[in-house]
Protein backbone atom coordinates (compact mmCIF):
# COMPACT_ATOMS: atom_id res chain seq x y z
CA UNK A 1 0.00 0.00 0.00
CA UNK A 2 1.32 3.45 -0.83
CA UNK A 3 1.96 6.01 1.93
CA UNK A 4 -1.04 8.15 2.78
CA UNK A 5 0.91 11.37 2.21
CA UNK A 6 1.41 10.44 -1.45
CA UNK A 7 -2.26 9.58 -1.94
CA UNK A 8 -3.31 12.93 -0.49
CA UNK A 9 -0.73 14.97 -2.40
CA UNK A 10 -1.57 13.24 -5.68
CA UNK A 11 -5.28 13.95 -5.19
CA UNK A 12 -4.54 17.58 -4.35
CA UNK A 13 -2.40 17.90 -7.48
CA UNK A 14 -5.25 16.60 -9.66
CA UNK A 15 -7.74 18.99 -8.08
CA UNK A 16 -5.34 21.94 -8.36
CA UNK A 17 -4.53 21.44 -12.03
CA UNK A 18 -7.78 20.07 -13.48
CA UNK A 19 -11.41 20.86 -12.84
CA UNK A 20 -13.03 18.10 -14.90
CA UNK A 21 -12.76 14.35 -15.30
CA UNK A 22 -12.90 11.51 -12.78
CA UNK A 23 -10.00 10.25 -10.67
CA UNK A 24 -9.13 6.58 -10.18
CA UNK A 25 -9.73 4.66 -6.96
CA UNK A 26 -7.02 4.34 -4.34
CA UNK A 27 -6.84 0.61 -5.00
CA UNK A 28 -5.79 1.36 -8.57
CA UNK A 29 -3.00 3.60 -7.25
CA UNK A 30 -1.71 0.75 -5.12
CA UNK A 31 -2.00 -1.71 -8.00
CA UNK A 32 -0.05 0.51 -10.38
CA UNK A 33 2.81 1.05 -7.87
CA UNK A 34 3.66 4.22 -9.67
CA UNK A 35 4.93 2.56 -12.87
CA UNK A 36 3.38 2.61 -16.33
CA UNK A 37 4.01 -0.49 -18.44
CA UNK A 38 4.74 0.67 -22.01
CA UNK A 39 1.94 -0.08 -24.46
CA UNK A 40 -0.71 -0.79 -21.83
CA UNK A 41 -3.87 1.15 -21.00
CA UNK A 42 -3.30 3.06 -17.72
CA UNK A 43 -5.59 2.94 -14.68
CA UNK A 44 -6.38 6.63 -15.03
CA UNK A 45 -7.42 7.50 -18.60
CA UNK A 46 -6.07 11.03 -18.17
CA UNK A 47 -2.53 9.94 -17.28
CA UNK A 48 -0.10 11.79 -19.58
CA UNK A 49 1.87 9.31 -21.69
CA UNK A 50 4.11 9.32 -24.79
CA UNK A 51 5.37 12.82 -24.03
CA UNK A 52 7.42 14.58 -26.72
CA UNK A 53 8.70 18.04 -27.57
CA UNK A 54 9.29 20.04 -30.74
CA UNK A 55 10.87 23.43 -31.32
CA UNK A 56 8.30 26.09 -32.20
CA UNK A 57 10.52 28.73 -33.69
CA UNK A 58 13.43 30.40 -31.89
CA UNK A 59 11.36 31.33 -28.82
CA UNK A 60 8.84 28.54 -28.50
CA UNK A 61 8.34 24.88 -27.66
CA UNK A 62 5.42 22.56 -28.37
CA UNK A 63 4.69 20.05 -25.61
CA UNK A 64 2.72 17.01 -26.81
CA UNK A 65 1.44 13.93 -25.03
CA UNK A 66 -1.24 11.25 -25.32
CA UNK A 67 -4.07 10.30 -22.97
CA UNK A 68 -6.65 7.53 -23.16
CA UNK A 69 -9.35 10.02 -22.21
CA UNK A 70 -10.05 13.33 -23.91
CA UNK A 71 -8.96 16.48 -22.09
CA UNK A 72 -11.27 19.46 -22.45
CA UNK A 73 -8.35 21.87 -22.10
CA UNK A 74 -4.82 20.41 -22.19
CA UNK A 75 -2.55 22.61 -20.09
CA UNK A 76 1.16 23.00 -19.39
CA UNK A 77 2.53 24.84 -16.36
CA UNK A 78 6.08 26.12 -16.74
CA UNK A 79 8.73 28.37 -15.24
CA UNK A 80 12.47 28.90 -14.88
CA UNK A 81 12.72 26.97 -11.62
CA UNK A 82 11.02 23.74 -10.54
CA UNK A 83 9.27 25.53 -7.68
CA UNK A 84 7.86 28.44 -9.69
CA UNK A 85 5.69 27.01 -12.44
CA UNK A 86 3.69 30.22 -12.51
CA UNK A 87 2.97 30.44 -16.24
CA UNK A 88 0.39 28.31 -18.03
CA UNK A 89 -0.29 27.58 -21.70
CA UNK A 90 -3.32 25.80 -23.16
CA UNK A 91 -3.76 23.72 -26.30
CA UNK A 92 -6.07 21.22 -27.93
CA UNK A 93 -6.82 17.51 -28.00
CA UNK A 94 -7.33 15.46 -31.17
CA UNK A 95 -7.89 11.85 -32.21
CA UNK A 96 -8.95 9.74 -35.20
CA UNK A 97 -11.09 6.62 -35.76
CA UNK A 98 -9.59 3.42 -34.26
CA UNK A 99 -6.94 5.26 -32.23
CA UNK A 100 -6.88 4.31 -28.55
CA UNK A 101 -5.59 7.71 -27.46
CA UNK A 102 -6.10 11.44 -27.74
CA UNK A 103 -3.08 13.49 -28.82
CA UNK A 104 -2.70 16.70 -26.83
CA UNK A 105 -0.63 19.64 -28.11
CA UNK A 106 0.27 22.81 -26.23
CA UNK A 107 2.47 25.44 -27.89
CA UNK A 108 4.38 27.71 -25.51
CA UNK A 109 5.56 31.01 -26.99
CA UNK A 110 7.46 34.06 -25.76
CA UNK A 111 10.32 32.03 -24.28
CA UNK A 112 13.98 32.98 -24.16
CA UNK A 113 16.36 31.21 -26.50
CA UNK A 114 18.81 28.61 -25.17
CA UNK A 115 17.08 28.59 -21.80
CA UNK A 116 16.01 25.69 -19.61
CA UNK A 117 12.43 25.65 -18.34
CA UNK A 118 10.70 23.29 -15.93
CA UNK A 119 7.20 22.15 -16.83
CA UNK A 120 4.33 19.85 -15.94
CA UNK A 121 1.33 18.72 -17.97
CA UNK A 122 -2.32 18.21 -17.08
CA UNK A 123 -2.82 15.28 -14.72
CA UNK A 124 0.90 14.66 -14.19
CA UNK A 125 1.19 12.42 -11.07
CA UNK A 126 -2.60 12.17 -10.87
CA UNK A 127 -4.35 9.52 -8.81
CA UNK A 128 -3.61 6.10 -10.31
CA UNK A 129 -0.83 7.49 -12.51
CA UNK A 130 2.84 6.61 -12.73
CA UNK A 131 5.14 8.82 -10.66
CA UNK A 132 6.98 11.36 -12.78
CA UNK A 133 9.29 14.18 -11.78
CA UNK A 134 8.92 17.70 -13.07
CA UNK A 135 10.31 17.70 -16.60
CA UNK A 136 12.60 20.20 -18.28
CA UNK A 137 13.16 21.41 -21.81
CA UNK A 138 15.72 23.76 -23.33
CA UNK A 139 14.74 26.13 -26.11
CA UNK A 140 16.68 26.36 -29.36
CA UNK A 141 19.90 28.34 -29.61
CA UNK A 142 19.35 31.62 -31.41
CA UNK A 143 20.49 31.79 -35.03
CA UNK A 144 24.05 33.07 -35.03
CA UNK A 145 24.97 31.66 -31.62
CA UNK A 146 28.43 30.25 -32.38
CA UNK A 147 28.57 27.91 -29.37
CA UNK A 148 29.55 24.36 -30.48
CA UNK A 149 26.71 21.84 -30.21
CA UNK A 150 25.84 18.23 -31.03
CA UNK A 151 22.64 16.57 -32.27
CA UNK A 152 21.53 12.94 -32.66
CA UNK A 153 20.03 11.63 -35.91
CA UNK A 154 18.16 8.34 -36.36
CA UNK A 155 16.24 6.87 -39.27
CA UNK A 156 14.31 3.58 -39.46
CA UNK A 157 13.99 3.05 -35.71
CA UNK A 158 11.48 0.44 -34.64
CA UNK A 159 10.37 -1.49 -31.62
CA UNK A 160 9.56 -5.15 -31.07
CA UNK A 161 9.17 -6.64 -27.62
CA UNK A 162 8.71 -5.21 -24.13
CA UNK A 163 12.34 -4.16 -23.82
CA UNK A 164 12.79 -2.51 -27.19
CA UNK A 165 14.44 -4.01 -30.23
CA UNK A 166 14.45 -7.75 -29.63
CA UNK A 167 16.98 -10.45 -30.46
CA UNK A 168 14.10 -12.86 -31.12
CA UNK A 169 12.29 -13.54 -34.38
CA UNK A 170 9.17 -15.49 -35.17
CA UNK A 171 9.53 -19.27 -35.62
CA UNK A 172 8.07 -19.05 -39.15
CA UNK A 173 10.23 -16.21 -40.43
CA UNK A 174 12.16 -13.06 -39.59
CA UNK A 175 15.74 -11.99 -40.11
CA UNK A 176 18.70 -12.81 -37.92
CA UNK A 177 19.31 -10.04 -35.40
CA UNK A 178 22.90 -8.92 -34.72
CA UNK A 179 22.26 -7.85 -31.11
CA UNK A 180 24.20 -9.88 -28.57
CA UNK A 181 22.93 -10.72 -25.06
CA UNK A 182 24.72 -7.76 -23.45
CA UNK A 183 24.30 -5.30 -26.31
CA UNK A 184 22.18 -2.18 -26.03
CA UNK A 185 19.50 -1.43 -28.59
CA UNK A 186 19.31 2.02 -30.15
CA UNK A 187 16.76 3.47 -27.74
CA UNK A 188 18.88 2.32 -24.80
CA UNK A 189 21.99 3.73 -26.45
CA UNK A 190 20.33 7.10 -26.99
CA UNK A 191 19.30 7.15 -23.33
CA UNK A 192 22.79 6.21 -22.15
CA UNK A 193 24.32 8.96 -24.31
CA UNK A 194 21.57 11.50 -23.61
CA UNK A 195 23.97 14.13 -22.30
CA UNK A 196 26.09 14.10 -25.47
CA UNK A 197 23.53 15.76 -27.79
CA UNK A 198 20.94 18.55 -27.62
CA UNK A 199 18.02 17.23 -29.68
CA UNK A 200 17.00 14.24 -31.81
CA UNK A 201 16.09 14.30 -35.52
CA UNK A 202 14.26 11.22 -36.84
CA UNK A 203 13.80 11.31 -40.61
CA UNK A 204 11.14 8.70 -41.21
CA UNK A 205 10.03 5.16 -40.37
CA UNK A 206 9.00 5.62 -36.77
CA UNK A 207 8.13 2.59 -34.58
CA UNK A 208 7.22 0.07 -37.35
CA UNK A 209 3.93 -0.70 -35.63
CA UNK A 210 2.58 -1.66 -39.05
CA UNK A 211 4.77 -4.76 -38.90
CA UNK A 212 2.22 -6.32 -36.56
CA UNK A 213 0.83 -8.40 -39.42
CA UNK A 214 4.21 -9.77 -40.35
CA UNK A 215 5.19 -10.67 -36.79
CA UNK A 216 1.77 -12.25 -36.24
CA UNK A 217 1.90 -14.87 -38.94
CA UNK A 218 5.60 -15.46 -38.28
CA UNK A 219 4.68 -16.46 -34.71
CA UNK A 220 6.57 -13.68 -32.95
CA UNK A 221 3.78 -13.13 -30.40
CA UNK A 222 3.61 -16.79 -29.44
CA UNK A 223 0.39 -17.73 -31.22
CA UNK A 224 1.38 -19.89 -34.16
CA UNK A 225 -2.13 -20.01 -35.56
CA UNK A 226 -2.92 -16.30 -35.41
CA UNK A 227 -4.37 -15.02 -38.67
CA UNK A 228 -4.53 -11.21 -38.65
CA UNK A 229 -7.89 -9.53 -39.08
CA UNK A 230 -8.91 -5.90 -38.83
CA UNK A 231 -9.58 -6.14 -35.07
CA UNK A 232 -6.29 -7.80 -34.21
CA UNK A 233 -4.41 -5.40 -36.49
CA UNK A 234 -6.06 -2.43 -34.78
CA UNK A 235 -5.22 -3.65 -31.27
CA UNK A 236 -1.73 -4.86 -32.17
CA UNK A 237 -0.83 -1.76 -34.16
CA UNK A 238 -1.95 0.58 -31.37
CA UNK A 239 -0.15 -1.39 -28.68
CA UNK A 240 3.16 -1.48 -30.56
CA UNK A 241 2.94 2.19 -31.51
CA UNK A 242 2.26 3.17 -27.90
CA UNK A 243 5.10 0.94 -26.66
CA UNK A 244 7.52 2.78 -28.89
CA UNK A 245 6.38 6.25 -27.87
CA UNK A 246 6.36 5.21 -24.19
CA UNK A 247 9.89 3.89 -24.39
CA UNK A 248 11.09 7.04 -26.14
CA UNK A 249 9.56 9.26 -23.44
CA UNK A 250 12.70 9.39 -21.23
CA UNK A 251 14.32 11.09 -24.23
CA UNK A 252 11.52 13.01 -25.87
CA UNK A 253 10.09 14.51 -22.66
CA UNK A 254 13.24 16.62 -22.26
CA UNK A 255 14.79 16.70 -25.77
CA UNK A 256 13.10 18.13 -28.85
CA UNK A 257 12.14 15.25 -31.19
CA UNK A 258 12.06 16.56 -34.76
CA UNK A 259 10.51 14.04 -37.15
CA UNK A 260 10.06 13.52 -40.88
CA UNK A 261 7.76 11.30 -42.92
CA UNK A 262 8.78 7.84 -44.13
CA UNK A 263 6.94 5.09 -45.96
CA UNK A 264 5.99 3.32 -42.72
CA UNK A 265 4.07 6.41 -41.65
CA UNK A 266 2.00 6.15 -44.84
CA UNK A 267 0.29 2.76 -44.57
CA UNK A 268 1.01 -0.92 -44.36
CA UNK A 269 4.41 -1.69 -45.94
CA UNK A 270 4.69 -1.04 -49.64
CA UNK A 271 1.14 -0.05 -50.43
CA UNK A 272 -1.48 -2.37 -51.90
CA UNK A 273 0.37 -5.66 -51.64
CA UNK A 274 2.65 -6.06 -48.64
CA UNK A 275 5.90 -6.99 -50.35
CA UNK A 276 7.59 -9.91 -48.64
CA UNK A 277 4.86 -10.37 -46.04
CA UNK A 278 2.63 -12.92 -47.72
CA UNK A 279 1.64 -15.44 -45.05
CA UNK A 280 3.47 -18.56 -46.24
CA UNK A 281 1.99 -20.63 -43.38
CA UNK A 282 -1.63 -19.96 -44.31
CA UNK A 283 -1.01 -18.92 -47.94
CA UNK A 284 -2.64 -15.51 -47.51
CA UNK A 285 -1.58 -12.25 -49.14
CA UNK A 286 -2.73 -9.19 -47.25
CA UNK A 287 -3.72 -5.92 -48.96
CA UNK A 288 -4.66 -2.49 -47.69
CA UNK A 289 -8.21 -3.76 -47.15
CA UNK A 290 -7.01 -4.96 -43.74
CA UNK A 291 -5.66 -1.54 -42.78
CA UNK A 292 -7.34 0.51 -40.09
CA UNK A 293 -7.79 4.26 -40.72
CA UNK A 294 -4.81 5.14 -38.55
CA UNK A 295 -2.59 3.12 -40.88
CA UNK A 296 -3.56 4.94 -44.06
CA UNK A 297 -2.49 8.27 -45.54
CA UNK A 298 -0.15 9.21 -42.64
CA UNK A 299 -3.14 9.58 -40.28
CA UNK A 300 -1.39 8.66 -37.03
CA UNK A 301 1.68 10.69 -37.97
CA UNK A 302 -0.43 13.77 -38.70
CA UNK A 303 -2.21 13.61 -35.34
CA UNK A 304 0.69 12.63 -33.08
CA UNK A 305 3.24 15.33 -33.95
CA UNK A 306 3.33 19.12 -34.26
CA UNK A 307 6.41 20.34 -36.13
CA UNK A 308 7.24 24.06 -36.66
CA UNK A 309 5.65 24.43 -40.09
CA UNK A 310 3.69 27.52 -39.08
CA UNK A 311 6.90 29.21 -37.98
CA UNK A 312 8.76 28.25 -41.17
CA UNK A 313 5.96 28.56 -43.73
CA UNK A 314 5.96 24.80 -44.28
CA UNK A 315 3.20 22.22 -44.33
CA UNK A 316 2.24 20.23 -41.23
CA UNK A 317 4.75 17.55 -40.27
CA UNK A 318 5.76 17.07 -43.91
CA UNK A 319 8.10 19.94 -44.79
CA UNK A 320 9.41 22.57 -42.44
CA UNK A 321 12.66 24.09 -41.15
CA UNK A 322 14.22 25.50 -37.99
CA UNK A 323 17.35 27.36 -36.92
CA UNK A 324 19.65 26.18 -34.17
CA UNK A 325 22.81 28.16 -33.47
CA UNK A 326 25.18 27.87 -36.42
CA UNK A 327 22.86 25.64 -38.46
CA UNK A 328 19.65 25.77 -40.45
CA UNK A 329 17.82 22.41 -40.53
CA UNK A 330 15.28 21.36 -43.17
CA UNK A 331 12.98 18.32 -43.09
CA UNK A 332 11.50 17.22 -46.42
CA UNK A 333 8.84 14.73 -47.52
CA UNK A 334 10.20 12.16 -49.99
CA UNK A 335 6.95 10.14 -49.92
CA UNK A 336 4.48 12.55 -51.51
CA UNK A 337 4.26 16.00 -53.11
CA UNK A 338 7.17 15.90 -55.54
CA UNK A 339 7.10 18.51 -58.33
CA UNK A 340 4.80 18.14 -61.30
CA UNK A 341 6.03 15.45 -63.67
CA UNK A 342 7.69 13.39 -60.92
CA UNK A 343 5.84 10.56 -59.23
CA UNK A 344 6.15 10.32 -55.45
CA UNK A 345 6.76 6.78 -54.14
CA UNK A 346 3.71 6.60 -51.85
CA UNK A 347 1.20 8.28 -54.12
CA UNK A 348 -0.91 6.42 -56.65
CA UNK A 349 1.31 5.15 -59.43
CA UNK A 350 4.52 5.52 -57.44
CA UNK A 351 7.04 2.81 -56.66
CA UNK A 352 5.08 1.86 -53.52
CA UNK A 353 1.72 2.46 -55.15
CA UNK A 354 -1.57 1.28 -53.71
CA UNK A 355 -1.79 3.43 -50.64
CA UNK A 356 -3.12 6.39 -52.64
CA UNK A 357 -1.54 8.76 -50.12
CA UNK A 358 -1.38 12.52 -50.30
CA UNK A 359 -0.93 14.99 -51.80
CA UNK A 360 -0.73 17.42 -48.90
CA UNK A 361 -0.16 20.57 -50.92
CA UNK A 362 -0.96 22.07 -54.28
CA UNK A 363 1.26 21.00 -57.21
CA UNK A 364 4.88 22.09 -56.72
CA UNK A 365 4.18 23.48 -53.23
CA UNK A 366 6.97 21.57 -51.49
CA UNK A 367 9.49 22.41 -54.22
CA UNK A 368 8.58 26.09 -54.22
CA UNK A 369 8.70 26.21 -50.42
CA UNK A 370 12.14 24.56 -50.40
CA UNK A 371 13.61 27.06 -52.85
CA UNK A 372 12.13 29.98 -50.94
CA UNK A 373 13.43 28.61 -47.65
CA UNK A 374 16.93 28.01 -49.02
CA UNK A 375 17.07 31.44 -50.65
CA UNK A 376 16.07 33.18 -47.41
CA UNK A 377 18.74 31.64 -45.15
CA UNK A 378 21.14 34.17 -43.66
CA UNK A 379 24.39 32.24 -44.17
CA UNK A 380 26.25 34.83 -42.07
CA UNK A 381 24.26 33.64 -39.05
CA UNK A 382 23.64 30.00 -39.96
CA UNK A 383 26.42 28.99 -42.37
CA UNK A 384 25.58 25.28 -42.04
CA UNK A 385 22.54 23.95 -43.92
CA UNK A 386 21.45 20.40 -43.13
CA UNK A 387 18.62 18.58 -44.95
CA UNK A 388 16.88 15.43 -43.78
CA UNK A 389 14.59 13.23 -45.86
CA UNK A 390 13.74 9.56 -45.85
CA UNK A 391 14.56 8.02 -49.23
CA UNK A 392 18.06 7.93 -50.76
CA UNK A 393 19.28 7.88 -54.33
CA UNK A 394 22.95 6.88 -53.88
CA UNK A 395 22.96 3.47 -52.18
CA UNK A 396 24.80 0.16 -52.36
CA UNK A 397 22.20 -2.14 -50.82
CA UNK A 398 20.94 -5.21 -52.63
CA UNK A 399 17.51 -4.86 -54.28
CA UNK A 400 18.73 -1.40 -55.22
CA UNK A 401 16.14 -0.78 -57.93
CA UNK A 402 13.29 -0.85 -55.41
CA UNK A 403 15.06 1.48 -52.98
CA UNK A 404 16.64 4.16 -55.18
CA UNK A 405 14.42 7.24 -55.42
CA UNK A 406 15.53 8.88 -58.65
CA UNK A 407 12.44 11.09 -58.60
CA UNK A 408 13.60 12.42 -55.21
CA UNK A 409 17.02 13.17 -56.68
CA UNK A 410 15.49 15.05 -59.60
CA UNK A 411 13.24 16.99 -57.23
CA UNK A 412 15.73 18.05 -54.56
CA UNK A 413 19.37 17.64 -55.59
CA UNK A 414 19.56 20.56 -58.04
CA UNK A 415 18.30 22.96 -55.37
CA UNK A 416 20.76 21.54 -52.83
CA UNK A 417 23.63 22.21 -55.22
CA UNK A 418 22.34 25.65 -56.24
CA UNK A 419 22.03 26.89 -52.67
CA UNK A 420 25.08 25.23 -51.20
CA UNK A 421 23.50 22.65 -48.87
CA UNK A 422 26.33 21.19 -46.80
CA UNK A 423 24.93 17.79 -45.75
CA UNK A 424 21.80 15.78 -46.40
CA UNK A 425 20.90 12.68 -44.39
CA UNK A 426 18.66 9.79 -45.38
CA UNK A 427 17.67 6.25 -44.43
CA UNK A 428 15.13 3.74 -45.84
CA UNK A 429 17.93 1.27 -46.54
CA UNK A 430 18.79 -0.46 -43.27
CA UNK A 431 22.54 0.01 -43.37
CA UNK A 432 25.12 2.76 -42.99
CA UNK A 433 26.82 4.52 -45.90
CA UNK A 434 29.04 7.59 -45.76
CA UNK A 435 29.22 8.86 -49.30
CA UNK A 436 31.59 11.34 -50.89
CA UNK A 437 30.30 14.84 -51.69
CA UNK A 438 28.74 14.46 -55.13
CA UNK A 439 26.00 15.54 -57.51
CA UNK A 440 24.42 13.68 -60.40
CA UNK A 441 26.80 10.75 -59.73
CA UNK A 442 29.88 12.99 -60.15
CA UNK A 443 32.34 13.09 -57.27
CA UNK A 444 33.48 16.47 -55.98
CA UNK A 445 37.30 16.42 -56.40
CA UNK A 446 37.71 18.46 -53.19
CA UNK A 447 36.39 15.60 -51.09
CA UNK A 448 35.66 16.84 -47.56
CA UNK A 449 37.99 19.82 -47.96
CA UNK A 450 35.62 22.64 -48.93
CA UNK A 451 33.54 20.79 -51.58
CA UNK A 452 30.97 22.55 -53.76
CA UNK A 453 28.64 19.54 -53.81
CA UNK A 454 26.66 18.40 -50.76
CA UNK A 455 27.86 15.59 -48.50
CA UNK A 456 25.50 12.61 -48.26
CA UNK A 457 25.16 10.18 -45.35
CA UNK A 458 22.66 7.30 -45.25
CA UNK A 459 22.01 5.81 -41.85
CA UNK A 460 18.95 3.57 -41.71
CA UNK A 461 20.69 1.22 -39.28
CA UNK A 462 18.81 2.20 -36.11
CA UNK A 463 17.13 -1.20 -36.15
CA UNK A 464 13.81 -3.04 -36.15
CA UNK A 465 12.35 -6.53 -36.54
CA UNK A 466 13.74 -7.26 -40.01
CA UNK A 467 17.34 -6.64 -39.04
CA UNK A 468 19.82 -5.01 -41.41
CA UNK A 469 20.09 -4.93 -45.19
CA UNK A 470 23.04 -6.41 -47.07
CA UNK A 471 25.38 -4.17 -49.04
CA UNK A 472 26.78 -4.99 -52.45
CA UNK A 473 30.48 -5.77 -52.67
CA UNK A 474 32.62 -4.29 -53.98
CA UNK A 475 31.15 -1.01 -52.82
CA UNK A 476 30.31 1.62 -55.46
CA UNK A 477 32.87 4.31 -56.22
CA UNK A 478 30.99 7.02 -54.32
CA UNK A 479 31.24 5.37 -50.88
CA UNK A 480 33.94 6.22 -48.35
CA UNK A 481 32.73 3.89 -45.58
CA UNK A 482 29.83 1.50 -45.05
CA UNK A 483 28.51 -1.02 -42.49
CA UNK A 484 25.76 -3.62 -42.69
CA UNK A 485 26.54 -5.58 -39.51
CA UNK A 486 25.81 -3.12 -36.67
CA UNK A 487 22.89 -1.09 -35.40
CA UNK A 488 23.75 2.54 -34.82
CA UNK A 489 22.83 6.20 -34.91
CA UNK A 490 24.46 9.42 -36.09
CA UNK A 491 25.99 12.14 -33.95
CA UNK A 492 26.62 15.51 -35.61
CA UNK A 493 28.93 18.01 -33.92
CA UNK A 494 29.05 21.61 -35.16
CA UNK A 495 32.43 22.85 -33.93
CA UNK A 496 32.35 26.31 -35.49
CA UNK A 497 31.46 28.01 -38.78
CA UNK A 498 33.83 25.83 -40.80
CA UNK A 499 34.06 22.36 -39.22
CA UNK A 500 31.38 19.70 -38.82
CA UNK A 501 32.01 16.12 -37.59
CA UNK A 502 29.76 13.14 -38.24
CA UNK A 503 30.07 9.99 -36.09
CA UNK A 504 28.39 6.62 -36.57
CA UNK A 505 27.78 5.40 -33.01
CA UNK A 506 27.35 1.68 -32.35
CA UNK A 507 24.16 1.16 -30.36
CA UNK A 508 25.55 -2.04 -28.85
CA UNK A 509 28.34 -0.45 -26.83
CA UNK A 510 28.56 3.26 -27.68
CA UNK A 511 31.79 2.92 -29.66
CA UNK A 512 32.33 5.15 -32.68
CA UNK A 513 32.51 2.95 -35.77
CA UNK A 514 33.13 5.76 -38.24
CA UNK A 515 34.04 9.43 -37.98
CA UNK A 516 34.71 12.12 -40.56
CA UNK A 517 34.95 15.91 -40.50
CA UNK A 518 33.73 18.24 -43.22
CA UNK A 519 35.51 21.57 -43.76
CA UNK A 520 33.62 24.38 -45.51
CA UNK A 521 34.93 27.92 -45.90
CA UNK A 522 31.42 29.37 -46.02
CA UNK A 523 32.63 32.56 -47.66
CA UNK A 524 29.41 33.57 -49.34
CA UNK A 525 29.21 36.51 -51.69
CA UNK A 526 26.08 37.60 -49.86
CA UNK A 527 24.36 36.53 -46.68
CA UNK A 528 20.99 35.52 -48.04
CA UNK A 529 20.97 31.91 -49.15
CA UNK A 530 23.76 32.15 -51.71
CA UNK A 531 25.47 28.86 -52.45
CA UNK A 532 28.50 30.55 -53.97
CA UNK A 533 31.72 30.65 -51.95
Amino acid sequence: MLPLFFVVSAALLVNAQNTSGPTSSLSCIAESKGVHVPGTVPCNPYEPLQQHLAFAGPNGMTVSWSTHGQLDTPQVWYGKTPTSLTSVAVGNSTTYPTSRVYDNHVKITGLESDTTYWYRTSYQNCAGCAYRPTDTFTTARAAGDDTPFTVAVVVDLGLMGADGLSTAVGPYGGAANPLGPTDLNTIQSLVENKDTYEFIAHFGDIAYADYFIKESWQGYFGNDSLIPNMTSVMDGYNSLLEQYYDQMTPLTSSKAYMVGAGNHEASLPFGDTISGTTDSVHNITYTTSICIPGQTNFTGYIHHFRMPSDESGGNGNFWYSWDYGLAHFISLDSETDLPTGLQSPDEAGGSDAGGNNGPFGYPNEQYEWLEKDLASIDRKKTPWVIVGLHRPWYIAAKNTSSNVCLACQQAFEPLMVKYGVDLYMQGHVHAYERNKPMANYSIDPAGLNNPQYPWNIINGAAGHYDGLDTLHTPLPYWIDEAFDTAYGWSRLTFHNQTHLTHEFVSSANGSVLDSATLYKEHKFSNGQGSGSN
